[in-house]
């Protein structure tokens, strides 16, 4: 209360009760807060209004609003890192809901049901070339279809779909999984051209009439490094070798194969020379498990197959089948540095794991653009380039980079090119706090065991045959209503039965509560009852 207030007479305080009802220094509010997961998500997905309803088993509206943000749930279900599920409040209490599982469920689901995407927006009149098939551009196109644009792909590969075709094997993603989404997104009107390698950007966009264009080419070229060699065994990179291994064929790696690298590319590189034929597959990584880049869980999957990382390990030299490796021990700062220990490994095969760049040297010919130092495109707030009208985004921008990365891009650069078109600019909606662990008020015990998608044995891991398998649809609904809602409002009555005024006025199924303040003692036994913290304590206002 305020000061004016504190000071008042018992009497004149009591008439004011009287006439006013109580007197408190905060009352309860109802909030809408932004749970950590819809944060943590790059494809900015509205993961809880989703589970949400799930949960309540209306799986294709659950599916509809998930394609809001983003039209490929059966990939991303399957390939994402999920950082969604590490900010999960839920880990705390037991263990993170396995929302990357029920978005493939849905996805799935939506494949085996027929459902086609939303594309109800009436035609703008505006033409957009995208530059790449990949998920950058997959995702940009679909976006900037459904504001009303139409929308052209070209592609310089035979396939649709970029490294998520050619980079990731298929045993973590089956390629009839990845067409039937790409074909869904075909269907809403977007025009894909493959075999068709963009060289002149200018010329293009002149000669196809585009009011805009976006580039998501990608980065597809792998990094080298400089080692001295001498009739060295086969040394390629690893992009390359995923790139060959498709239907008919299967690249040549011999009996032992090195994979020079750490990440999460340098897994899928030795998991593959396994499934190719090596009887041995090593990693050699210059510094430790705890500093790989690789995902944990990928290392621990490769280690399941029987590959083997020797860690704190460093390539100097090749000779014929002969390697020099020089042993490493990591600074105070976790750097490597190298210790004058040198052994020698054999291998018929080195494959180089060291990450991707961008060809972006067509580029070069557009007045404007600029560039990083390793290729990359220099993009603004609104993604576009130093060149009027063509913009940019995926793995050929500076940033992080990983197919849930690109996906939120284009749908970002959808925004920025539709106000651009329109001669406006776009804002992203200010967003509410994120609501904590610590934020919550849940029971001491949990009873809900999280369901969990099985696995291939690794004896049975033959070919590129899916390891993991999906979730049936009483494991899906379980799986979502592990849900705690986090920081929105589910109904649960918590507020209404706790009390003691009641203050607390329900206005029926899916619309929530008020306060009656005229009742309300600003006692606090809602906001304490709430488990999912959608009350807020409100200071009064004097």
């Amino acid at each position: 209360m305020s000061d004016t207030h504190q000071d008042m007479s018992p009497l004149v305080d009591m008439t004011h009760r009287q006439m006013s009802g109580p007197t408190r220094s905060t009352h309860p509010a109802y909030v809408d807060l932004l749970p950590p997961c819809n944060h943590a998500c790059p494809a900015g997905e509205d993961i809880q209004g989703w589970l949400d309803l799930a949960q309540a088993g209306k799986f294709r509206a659950a599916w509809e609003h998930l394609v809001r943000d983003n039209p490929m749930p059966a990939v991303h279900g399957r390939v994402c890192y999920h950082p969604c599920e590490s900010a999960c409040n839920r880990g705390e209490l037991d263990s993170s809901v396995s929302i990357h599982a029920v978005e493939r469920f849905l996805g799935d689901k939506a494949t085996a049901e027929g459902w086609r995407l939303p594309h109800d927006a009436a035609p703008s009149g505006k033409h957009v070339l995208v530059v790449g098939a990949g998920p950058c551009g997959l995702s940009a196109a679909y976006h900037l279809t459904r504001l009303g644009h139409t929308v052209e792909i070209r592609e310089a590969g035979p396939v649709a779909g970029g490294m998520m075709h050619f980079g990731i094997p298929a045993y973590r993603l089956p390629r009839d999984i990845l067409m039937q989404e790409i074909a869904r997104i075909e269907a809403t009107g977007v025009t894909i051209t493959t075999n068709h390698k963009v060289t002149d950007l200018l010329a293009e966009k002149t000669a196809g009439k585009f009011d805009a264009v976006f580039i998501a080419i990608g980065a597809g070229i792998g990094k080298h490094v400089d080692i001295p060699a001498r009739d060295a065994a086969r040394v390629l990179d690893a992009v390359s070798l995923l790139h060959d291994v498709q239907p008919g064929k299967k690249p040549l790696l011999g009996r032992k194969v090195v994979v020079y690298g750490g990440g999460n590319t340098a897994m899928d590189a030795a998991r593959t020379a396994k499934r190719l034929g090596a009887d041995e597959a090593l990693i050699v990584y210059r510094r430790d498990r705890e500093h790989m880049p690789a995902h944990a869980f990928e290392a621990d999957e490769a280690v399941e197959e029987g590959v083997k990382i020797k860690w704190l390990t460093t390539i100097k030299q090749i000779s014929g089948p002969e390697l020099t490796v020089e042993r490493m021990e990591l600074d105070k700062d976790g750097r490597p540095q190298p210790t004058g220990q040198f052994e020698t490994l054999t291998a018929d095969a080195v494959v180089l794991a060291l990450g991707q760049e961008t060809d972006s040297s067509f580029l070069r010919q557009v007045p404007g653009i600029v560039f990083a130092h390793d290729g990359a495109v220099v993009v603004d707030d609104d993604m576009m380039t130093g060149h009027e009208g063509i913009f940019a985004g995926g793995d050929m921008v500076p940033g992080q980079q990983s197919v849930t990365i690109s996906v939120g891009h284009g749908k970002r650069a959808a925004r920025h090119i539709d106000a651009w078109l329109r001669d406006a600019h776009y804002q992203a909606p200010a967003k509410h706090r994120v609501v904590g662990f610590a934020d919550l008020h849940l029971p001491i015990y949990s009873d809900a065991i999280p369901s969990r998608q099985t696995a291939l044995p690794p004896a049975l891991r033959e070919g590129f045959v899916e390891v993991t398998a999906g979730l049936s649809e009483v494991q899906a609904l379980h799986e979502a209503r592990r849900c705690l809602s986090c920081g929105n409002c589910y109904e649960c009555d918590n507020c209404l039965a706790a009390c003691p005024e009641t203050a607390i006025i329900k206005l029926g199924p899916d619309r929530g509560y008020r306060v009656d303040l005229a009742l309300c003692t600003g006692c606090a036994a809602c906001f304490e009852q709430c488990p999912c913290h959608a009350i807020d304590m409100i200071p009064e206002q004097a």
